[in-house]
């Protein structure tokens, strides 16, 4: 059966937001206290939270189940402390992986007491519950994402990407002024664009900061920028 070629757009500026004394965050889909019947999810991706942490700050001990959790910084640097006696600070460039699976606990905090710290988590539903709670990380310098599309996250863990436990393809790309990529999807697939910085066009669309894109049924995706950006991919089952 033929996909039906669409490209729905999810504006940034009307996205959930969270805003208390420590953290400023904006929820693509729908998040704790914010509900939206029509932005639950696109395909196994749930989550996409775009988080600014306040120095020293950050979100204490919690749980979570079945969940594959990623987290992409920005800008800054973010602890990150877990239930498996992982102890680790994810810094621009790296790819975090966390698979709650059947049960985890873990801490967030801003590293630095005196600049905020910007990052994108990401929750992915995995392929199956139970999973045994696990944790990686890899670090993609900016040279390997300039200009081209990176693979950062798969299920097959192929060329240094971090493992998850779902049919993703997950790239990052920093693109500088007149770069343009370009991804071949393949039928039956779709895809989710997430523009983190800058201002993008997506196949004609427009888009900036915030913003995110559900791709279905094209084949081509076409990916350029006049004045620089960065975006996240997601090939999606």
């Amino acid at each position: 059966m033929n996909q039906v070629k669409t490209i729905q757009i999810r504006h940034g500026n009307e996205r959930g937001h969270t805003k208390i004394s420590w953290l400023d965050s904006y929820h693509t889909f729908s998040f704790g206290g914010y509900v939206d019947p029509n932005h639950m999810g696109f395909r196994s991706l749930r989550v996409i939270n775009d988080d600014r942490v306040a120095p020293g700050a950050g979100f204490a001990t919690h749980s979570h189940r079945d969940m594959e959790i990623i987290t992409y910084v920005l800008e800054g640097a973010l602890e990150h402390r877990d239930s498996l006696g992982t102890g680790a600070v994810i810094y621009p460039g790296d790819a975090q992986r966390m698979s709650a699976g059947s049960g985890i606990t873990h801490s967030e905090f801003n590293h630095s007491k005196t600049k905020p710290v910007h990052f994108l988590q990401i929750w992915i539903v995995p392929d199956r519950k139970g999973l045994s709670p696990s944790y990686e990380q890899r670090t993609f310098p900016s040279e390997e994402r300039s200009g081209i599309l990176r693979l950062i996250a798969a299920k097959d863990g192929r060329e240094g990407a971090v493992t998850i436990h779902q049919d993703v393809d997950l790239y990052a790309s920093l693109l500088q002024p007149n770069d343009l990529v370009s991804y071949h999807l393949k039928p039956q697939r779709y895809a989710w664009v997430q523009v983190a910085r800058g201002v993008v066009t997506l196949n004609g669309h427009s888009l900036k900061e915030g913003d995110g894109a559900a791709v279905n049924g094209e084949e081509q995706l076409e990916i350029s920028t006049d004045t620089g950006g960065e975006i996240l991919l997601f090939d999606l089952a």
